[in-house]
């Protein structure tokens, strides 16, 4: 059971931000599984300026919320997490729109492009209602569109702020597949057909012919209009760096002691990885071994189902099994469903249970189109990651928690390197805790911290300008060096690797908040230990931390340690 907690006045505001919020980003309510009769996210340069109100006066409510608070001494624990979360979030978010950076997000994985490509992965199609908002929905994104081409052209023309050339013409690409007869609309709409009724499938067919053209025409716009005022520099440089690595981590740190720190952390993991490989065969280098793994029957999965079945097991397993001792499992997170997307990006990520948990948490795989084989050695940790104890237990718990959390907490403060940061520090826990002593599936653990790894390497490296190691030839990151050093350190599909390289470029920061955010996570829970001595307790710390919800790492520390 959880604690029914009497709703307070710092409730009530974030509150009510989160209903403006969802009003102002429709993309909220339909990724959440509610009601949204308000279309898709206004992206225009209006739109920008209207969220960033609205968080100023939130602010301005918090402040006098606080000191009226404290004169009382009405504020409980949860409020002082609630006002430190609230500042560092909004905060963050304020500095990143004056800076201009707002106005000009555009990349391969995370930007308005993608959001409206996949949110539609999301939307249920089991009845007529989900079809109405799954129309509603598409009939919007072209007014949508037309706002976020406003922002870019804003950026450029106000702020002579442009994304990387690069960054568009990959951009572009897939605009300009969206805008396709083939496309992902097409198929939506031809899918409505055969489940609708006739008047809502024209509709459908319709809408999907616009949000095609409208596709078609940012594509148009990004080749001939934006790309030739583009930077062919993708460094985005310390200052814009710092900005987003608050952003990706809510915390601040030191970028180059965390350089070197990932430098040693990937020597480590190296060795650690051939202690393992030479257990498994100690005549084999370890690439080599990783590639031999790849084509054992043994560990391999043949076909999308085969993948779906395994994922479920394992994911059920893990449930059941750490439920017993190492966490406490609320009943209604006991259940998760694996799926494989619709798209195919290649992409694994955790949807998470509607508000009612009538709709369960879900870990999706989109597998790439003619990829029929998977190998169990790598996967089984990245199940861990986006299951049980990582972001099924991490964001469902966050939903289970409607009693005692408001809903700005529960729904919207999601901040990477806590979530990212935990799934990964899931992955190592689940090896301390003897999941997985199979000496390949520990390899596969450990191949994931050391992509991780040396995400914050490249990462940091290449948009900090920093000194490259020597094996690369030392001199200022580039392009090229990022390649290579990928290439020696990452045992991934070239095609997946490339794609990766893009993403690191385009979304500076994000990537290492995976790494950065585990090493965190790691640090408080030792500082915790410390503090508490002999009486410190693994279970306990666990659950009072994921009670908090997601909350930038520095808001976490000082919840955790106050």
């Amino acid at each position: 059971m959880t604690f029914r907690r009497n709703p307070s006045v710092i409730d009530a505001i974030a509150d009510a931000y989160f209903d403006e919020l969802c009003v102002r980003s429709p993309s909220i309510s339909l990724f959440l599984g509610t009601e949204n009769p308000h279309g898709f996210d206004d992206y225009s340069p209006e739109g920008l300026k209207a969220a960033n109100d609205l968080r100023s006066r939130t602010l301005a409510k918090v402040d006098a919320a606080e000191a009226d608070g404290l004169s009382t001494n009405s504020l409980d624990v949860t409020d002082l997490v609630t006002i430190d979360a609230m500042r560092e979030r909004l905060g963050t978010a304020t500095d990143l729109f004056d800076a201009g950076l707002q106005h000009t997000v555009l990349n391969v994985i995370e930007s308005p492009v993608q959001q409206m490509r996949d949110i539609f992965d999301l939307l249920p199609t089991d009845s007529a209602a989900g079809w109405e908002t799954i129309s509603k929905t598409m009939a919007a994104l072209p007014r949508s569109i037309d706002g976020y081409r406003e922002s870019l052209r804003y950026a450029r023309d106000q702020l002579d702020r442009v994304p990387a050339r690069l960054q568009i013409e990959r951009v572009a690409d897939q605009a300009d597949a969206l805008g396709q007869a083939d496309s992902r609309f097409t198929t939506i709409a031809n899918e409505a057909s055969s489940s609708t009724g006739e008047t809502l499938a024209r509709e459908l067919t319709s809408h999907a012919q616009s949000a095609r053209a409208a596709f078609s025409s940012l594509a148009h716009f990004l080749r001939t209009e934006l790309a030739g005022s583009a930077p062919e520099n993708e460094a985005c440089g310390r200052d814009d760096y710092a900005l987003f690595s608050r952003e990706f981590l809510g915390a601040e740190v030191d970028l180059e002691e965390t350089y070197d720190w990932a430098l040693e952390e990937l020597a480590a993991i190296d060795a650690e990885q051939k202690q393992t490989a030479a257990r498994i065969d100690p005549n084999v280098e370890l690439f080599e071994l990783m590639a031999r793994l790849d084509s054992d029957p043994q560990r391999a999965l043949h076909g999308t189902q085969a993948l779906q079945e395994w994922m479920q097991t394992v994911a059920d397993e893990a449930i059941t099994e750490l439920g017993k001792t190492h966490f406490d499992i609320p009943e209604t997170l006991r259940t998760i469903e694996c799926m494989i997307a619709p798209s195919a990006t290649g992409a694994v990520y955790y949807s998470q249970p509607s508000e009612d948990f009538t709709r369960p948490g879900r870990m999706w795989w989109s597998v790439p189109d003619g990829v029929t084989e998977f190998a169990t050695w790598q996967e089984k940790t990245t199940v861990y990651h986006e299951g049980v104890p990582g972001h099924h237990l991490q964001m469902g718990q966050a939903s289970y928690l409607a009693d005692s959390l408001n809903k700005w907490r529960r729904h919207v403060c999601w901040v990477s390197g806590h979530g990212e940061g935990w799934a990964l520090y899931a992955e190592r826990l689940m090896a301390e805790l003897g999941f997985l002593d199979e000496p390949g599936d520990y390899l596969g653990m450990l191949d994931s911290q050391r992509l991780r790894t040396s995400r914050v390497v490249v990462d940091i490296g290449f948009h900090l300008g920093l000194k490259a190691p020597a094996h690369l030839g030392g001199g200022v990151w580039d392009r090229a060096k990022a390649w290579e050093f990928l290439t020696q350190n990452v045992a991934m599909d070239r095609t997946f690797l490339a794609f990766e390289l893009d993403r690191y470029l385009g979304w500076p920061g994000q990537a290492p908040s995976y790494k950065i955010g585990q090493r965190l996570w790691e640090d408080i829970r030792d500082e915790s230990r410390a503090a508490a001595g002999t009486g410190f307790d693994l279970r306990d710390f666990h659950s009072r931390a994921l009670n908090l919800g997601s909350i930038g790492l520095d808001p976490l520390r000082r919840a955790l340690l106050r």
